[in-house]
């Protein structure tokens, strides 16, 4: 299924960089930098859960609409790059995938041309921008893909409510981690409409739509999504601090260096607050939002998360949400191989290790 939905996007970014460069040679640039955000890494669980979405509900990939579908649901890989190239300028971070982020390679144009005004602007304004043209460009692929008759009209409520969502999530990260909230229902809420209605379930919703699905069917969808999104990025979260950089392609402990106000950190302290730790707080704390992290400060800071419980706590919420999930599925008139497929990502979402 990447591999599909690779050449699709290939050939789309292609096509539209050949739009720009009909406006001005230079614009290319910003969009060679889309096509290589977009084509240069990424699991594609969009995409593919929207794919194995759209079989469960009846779909046929021998149906002539089957090619219009794959480009449809790899439109999903053009919001995901907006939400990252956006995030990654939010959250400061450096790289992405083992290479520079966006906003980085652009100051380091900026300054390698000795160009007026500070660099970091530069990088941070084209950021916005390639991450502008993203947005568009998936809501030009997924309108002009080629659906059957009232596939569109009845995928238009999961895609106008996917991108609201991971809006919404995205500005309640920020106003978290800005206002210092680590409350577990704020970290919850959190990943539940930046991560997991646009990762999952909406994806789903949207494949379930295309294909004209049972109401039952799309109620598990949602249910399933909801739920395996959450426990999908609660691994995030554990990756984020115990990951190894090599295979995870962040530097680690970014998410403590960055402030995230995640489940994880909730759990550790609520829990020190209940056993009156205030030294073990102090260390979690004291790594939260700290740019300068160091190894050995990392390490404490591990530490203490495991010695706290909130590790086996986490690890606990991404079992349960996940047998809550399958159970959803299981009960619904969901098609083969689609739903053989479907309990297969729910595995490979939640214990990867990347």
């Amino acid at each position: 299924m990447p591999q599909h939905v690779e050449r699709v996007l290939a050939g789309y970014l292609d096509r539209r960089r050949t739009e720009v460069l009909g406006i001005d040679p230079v614009v290319a640039a910003a969009a060679d930098a889309l096509a290589g955000f977009v084509l240069g890494g990424g699991k594609r669980l969009r995409p593919t859960f929207a794919w194995w979405g759209w079989r469960g509900a009846g779909g046929d990939p021998a149906d002539p609409h089957a090619q219009g579908v794959l480009s449809a649901i790899a439109s999903l890989e053009l919001i995901q790059a907006c939400a990252l190239v956006h995030d990654d300028l939010m959250d400061a971070s450096s790289t992405r995938r083992g290479r520079p982020t966006v906003h980085v390679e652009f100051a380091r144009m900026h300054a390698a041309n000795g160009w007026s005004g500070p660099p970091a602007r530069f990088g941070a304004a084209v950021a916005i921008l390639v991450g502008d043209l993203a947005q568009v460009w998936a809501d030009d692929m997924f309108h002009a893909a080629a659906l059957p008759e009232g596939a569109h009209t009845r995928a238009a409520e999961p895609w106008r409510a996917m991108r609201t969502e991971v809006l919404s999530g995205q500005y309640l990260d920020v106003l978290a981690q800005a206002s210092g909230d680590t409350a577990e229902s704020t970290a919850l809420t959190i990943d539940r409409f930046k991560t997991a209605a646009y990762t999952v379930e909406r994806p789903l919703h949207l494949g379930a739509a295309i294909a004209g699905a049972d109401p039952r069917v799309v109620a598990a969808y949602r249910r399933y999504g909801a739920d395996i999104g959450v426990a999908f990025q609660l691994r995030d979260d554990l990756l984020g601090v115990f990951g190894d950089p090599r295979v995870t392609g962040k530097p680690a402990g970014d998410d403590l260096r960055e402030g995230k106000r995640t489940l994880l950190v909730a759990a550790a302290l609520q829990r020190a607050e209940q056993r009156g730790d205030r030294a073990a707080a102090d260390v979690v704390l004291s790594a939260l939002g700290d740019p300068d992290l160091d190894a050995a400060s990392l390490d404490r800071a591990r530490s203490a998360l495991s010695e706290l419980g909130a590790v086996q706590s986490v690890e606990q919420r991404i079992a349960a949400l996940t047998g809550a999930a399958l159970d959803a599925l299981d009960s619904a008139p969901v098609a083969e191989p689609g739903r053989s497929h479907l309990f297969e990502l729910a595995e490979r979402a939640t214990r990867r290790a990347w």
